[in-house]
């Protein structure tokens, strides 16, 4: 396999054509090699548009979704993150080309300590991953600036929405299958503004509670 005709293709073929136009997150694509963050049963798959399984239940998502939500999170270089659901790391390492740091959280020991590693690999060296549990954040290093959940939750707990600095975007997969939506949410004042931004379906993220099917 060319692997640069190849990430050419998933960028041009893939990733363009869902409304990612923001050429700083398209040359980022091209610089962070996709290929260090994938198990190697799977490297055949590194720019197939599909999502990639790392065990655990868990899985590098398709990378058109991960590129619409580095996207619509608009990260700056001064900005401060923290991310829910390492997986492989891939995601982190495009998030810490963007931001001044970055926290990631990642339930699984297994998965952050091969996180950790291929970021190394990567160069990438303003991310920290920690093996933890990350449903209610990291109120310890709060406020944030952007907080992203690799995965899908069934509603996005406050606690989360609380961490984030005036300003601040949380982005996240809600909802249920077969109806799940990426999620803007951002914070003015102590109100949060909800945006939708498109229909997808991603693996739940671990330790998040599922929500009531009641309302009172």
């Amino acid at each position: 396999m060319n692997i640069e005709q190849a990430r050419f293709n998933m960028i041009e073929q893939q990733i363009r054509p869902w409304d990612v136009l923001d050429q700083g997150v398209l040359s980022l694509l091209s610089l962070v090699k996709r290929e260090y963050f994938v198990p190697a049963a799977h490297k055949a798959l590194a720019f197939m548009d599909t999502e990639i399984p790392l065990g655990h239940g868990q899985v590098m998502l398709a990378p058109r979704v991960e590129a619409r939500l580095l996207q619509e999170l608009k990260v700056a270089r001064h900005e401060k993150v923290l991310e829910i659901g390492t997986g492989s790391g891939y995601m982190s390492a495009l998030l810490g080309h963007k931001a001044q740091s970055v926290i990631s959280l990642e339930a699984q020991a297994e998965l952050a300590k091969q996180a950790a590693e291929n970021l190394k690999r990567a160069g990438v060296l303003n991310v920290k991953v920690l093996n933890q549990d990350g449903s209610q954040g990291l109120a310890a290093e709060a406020p944030f600036d952007v907080i992203l959940l690799s995965g899908s939750v069934a509603e996005v707990p406050h606690a989360l929405l609380d961490q984030l600095k005036p300003g601040g975007r949380l982005a996240a997969v809600v909802g249920r299958e077969p109806v799940m939506r990426a999620m803007l949410y951002t914070r003015v004042g102590n109100e949060f503004k909800a945006e939708p931004l498109f229909d997808t379906v991603t693996p739940r993220l671990a330790g998040f509670a599922e929500a009531s099917a009641f309302s009172f």
